[in-house]
């Protein structure tokens, strides 16, 4: 990574990560205390050159105080949140929207509801989870599917891996579209793993 001293325009100054501080960790996640070089800094006098200030203080040794403080006046710190269980995966895990397709209905999203403790309620949501070691985001996906559903399908298309809350924490997802044949008796009355969500729901599409 490029790290570029910060100059008098603040729109030059390059962002780039300056130290990472672990404050707490947990199972799954841990939270760190981020320090970044921001090119909004702060309004200061430092901000200015030092002909500005004074002509006469054009030496070597204050340009390189004045560098050294425009860089401390330019830091910033972030409270992040990230997984602990990343283990060189492409992403943390697989978000799939489900195509139900059925002989004489409209195509319908398959949603799942779950309690989510961070938010003390029931969510309809897509279904998705964690990729496991050594296995594809179609393989994930597809095996999400079948736990949390009961329903069987194939993938029609997956996306590069995306932020799912870059201004809180590194998790990253691929979405994966995956089409579900109706028709076909696996499917006709699916249960889902026990345990896995408190039932399915169907988002029409007309």
């Amino acid at each position: 990574m490029d790290n570029q001293e910060p100059t008098d325009s603040s729109q030059n100054t390059k962002q780039f990560i300056i130290s990472e501080e672990l404050t707490a960790e947990g199972k799954w996640v841990k939270l760190e205390k981020t320090t970044y070089m921001d090119p909004t800094g702060k309004t200061s006098v430092f901000g200015m050159g030092p002909s500005v200030l004074c002509p006469a203080l054009s030496s070597s040794v204050f340009r390189t105080n004045l560098k050294r403080q425009q860089r401390e006046l330019y830091q910033r710190t972030w409270e992040t949140v990230k997984r602990t269980t990343r283990k060189g995966q492409s992403a943390d895990g697989v978000t799939i929207i489900p195509v139900l397709q059925r002989t004489l209905h409209y195509e319908c999203i398959v949603l799942v509801k779950q309690f989510r403790p961070p938010l003390g309620g029931y969510c309809l949501e897509f279904p998705a989870g964690l990729i496991d070691d050594n296995e594809s985001p179609e393989a994930a996906a597809l095996r999400e599917l079948e736990e949390e559903t009961g329903y069987k399908g194939d993938v029609a298309e997956w996306s590069p891996a995306v932020g799912m809350d870059p201004g809180l924490s590194n998790c990253t997802t691929h979405i994966v579209t995956v089409t579900i044949n109706g028709d076909e008796a696996e499917n006709v009355r699916p249960k889902p793993k026990p345990g896995e969500v408190y039932g399915s729901n169907f988002l029409t599409k007309e």
